[in-house]
Parts: C-alpha cells; structure tokens; sequence
C-alpha cells in the first residue's frame, strides 16, 4: 500500500526493462478541481427571457447536484458522462455531438432518457431549448463539514459565460444536416 502512495512510485519497475506496462498518463495525477459541463433545458417560447426556468439534466454519474455523492462504479465508466467530463476542456462547437445531443432531449427519444438520471421536466414533456452552463467543482473539505452529514459532496461556483447557448431545434437542424444525423419528424 505504501507504494501506491509514494511520490517514487515503483509497482510496474520489474517490467519497465520490456517496456510492456506503463501509467496510463491522463490519470497519473487527479486534480482537487475540475469544470464540468452543466446540461440545463427550458420549456419556455424564448429561452432568452428573464422568466425561463431552466432545468439541470442530472447525469447518472458525472458531478452535477452538489448533494449526489461521488459514483463508484470502477473499472468501468459510463461513456456519456466521460465524453461531458472531456467537453469542459474544450469549446462545445468541437464537440458536434454535444448539439446532436440537445437535439435529441428536445426530441425526447428514448434511447437517451436511460442514459440520464430523473427527468427533471414536469410529466416527461421534452425542453424546447437546451444550453450548458460551466462550473468549476470541488471536493467539500473537512472545514466545509463532513459530507456523510451535511450531505453535500461538491462546492461548485458557476463560470461566468454560457459554455453553450440556449438551442432549439431550429438552431440544431444545420449541424444534423452537416453531419448526415437523423432528424426527427
């Protein structure tokens, strides 16, 4: 066990001479902060109002509501939530999918509600309008309290611009057309 945690690390050192294992580098280090891609929708006519109500689309794993405690479920993960967690390092118009998903939560298939947790829109109906905000999370420290009591896991401070701005189906149809996707009727 030391040897996991020590700064000198030596588990695969009788197999480096063959070069046939190595640290995988994108996780020989977890930073204590990371920006997470918030999905939100709105049912409203004009999602630029000051009277929409937008709605966090919760994942199955990924961080989002501050009091969900951390998923464990290693060595596996759930793709989605992997793809959404690489999306914060970048742009969101570099990540087409990202559209072709709020295309399909505006369009209700089904093959993606199981991918979400609870849908979070009254009586199932779909948002007219889907944008994704970015936040910086962190762990809740011991000074914060104990997460086993407080039930809060995460600290999260909203990043101040859109990561993607509000879309509806109109806006989405060019980037389905440009990529040959399936629309929907």
């Amino acid at each position: 066990v030391s040897n996991l945690l020590s700064q000198r690390q030596a588990m695969n050192t009788s197999f480096d001479s063959f070069r046939l294992v190595n640290t995988y580098g994108a996780f020989g280090s977890i930073t204590k902060e990371r920006n997470e891609v918030i999905v939100e929708g709105t049912a409203s006519d004009n999602p630029n109002s000051p009277d929409s109500q937008w709605y966090e689309i919760e994942f199955k794993c990924k961080p989002g509501d501050v009091r969900r405690a951390p998923c464990l479920i290693s060595p596996y993960h759930l793709r989605l939530d992997w793809l959404m967690w690489f999306a914060a390092f970048q742009n969101w118009r570099v990540n087409p999918w990202l559209p072709h998903l709020a295309y399909k939560l505006i369009k209700n298939e089904a093959a993606v509600l199981p991918l979400l947790a609870p849908n979070p829109f009254p009586e199932g109906r779909p948002p007219r309008f889907v944008r994704a905000s970015h936040y910086r999370y962190r762990f809740t420290s011991w000074k914060d309290g104990n997460p086993l009591l407080t039930g809060v896991w995460w600290k999260r401070e909203r990043l101040p611009y859109l990561y993607m701005p509000p879309l509806g189906e109109r806006d989405i149809l060019p980037i389905l057309n440009q990529f040959g996707w399936k629309q929907y009727r």
